[in-house]
């Protein structure tokens, strides 16, 4: 039991200073391309979930969505970060949501059904998806006005603009992190069997 809680420990702190690292350097957890950041650093609060579950999950996410909200302040890449990023609903919210929603999901399949690569690839794929529609969503809800002017349209074809990140951006990280994210936790698994029990 002892060294179970040695190696989640340990694990989860692997796991956080990767986040940091990713959240600091660009091409390791963000891909910056002037208009939005590619994301790629969910990939790590996923595999947190799986192999650690939805709570260490969703601390790895509180993480990230602090790195997040340093990065903005201190070496903005996009044009929005400075006024989107650095409020903690956006930021940080769908970060923790991701580790959550991701972990839950595993969770239920590992209980239910034998099919636990399957769990770790829905994992991956509604986790990723859960950070593009939360961030966006909440971006349009509370900074309608800003991302109009910042992306020169009008308001009321945000919504269009919205939709074509999320089939620019979202559907490659999702497709990323489905592929990705169970391999790197099945490959912990193997070499760590106690955590999959």
């Amino acid at each position: 039991m002892q060294k179970r809680k040695a190696y989640r420990t340990a694990i989860l702190g692997i796991l956080i200073a990767i986040i940091f690292v990713q959240s600091m350097v660009p091409f390791l957890g963000y891909i910056p391309t002037g208009f939005i950041n590619i994301t790629i650093i969910h990939i790590t609060v996923i595999v947190a979930a799986i192999v650690l579950g939805p709570k260490d999950g969703a601390i790895v996410g509180l993480v990230w969505g602090i790195g997040t909200i340093i990065r903005a302040f201190t070496s903005p890449t996009s044009i929005i970060d400075t006024t989107v990023f650095t409020n903690p609903v956006v930021a940080v919210l769908p970060r923790i949501a991701v580790g959550l929603v991701a972990g839950w999901i595993y969770l239920w399949f590992r209980k239910h059904t034998q099919k636990k690569v399957l769990g770790m690839a829905i994992a991956s794929g509604v986790g990723s998806l859960v950070n593009t529609i939360l961030v966006l969503g909440l971006m349009r809800m509370m900074y309608a006005t800003t991302m109009a002017q910042a992306y020169a349209t009008q308001t009321d074809l945000l919504n269009k603009l919205l939709l074509v990140i999320v089939g620019t951006n979202g559907v490659p990280e999702m497709i990323v992190a489905i592929i990705i994210a169970p391999a790197i936790s099945n490959a912990i698994f193997k070499t760590n069997k106690f955590l999959d029990k």
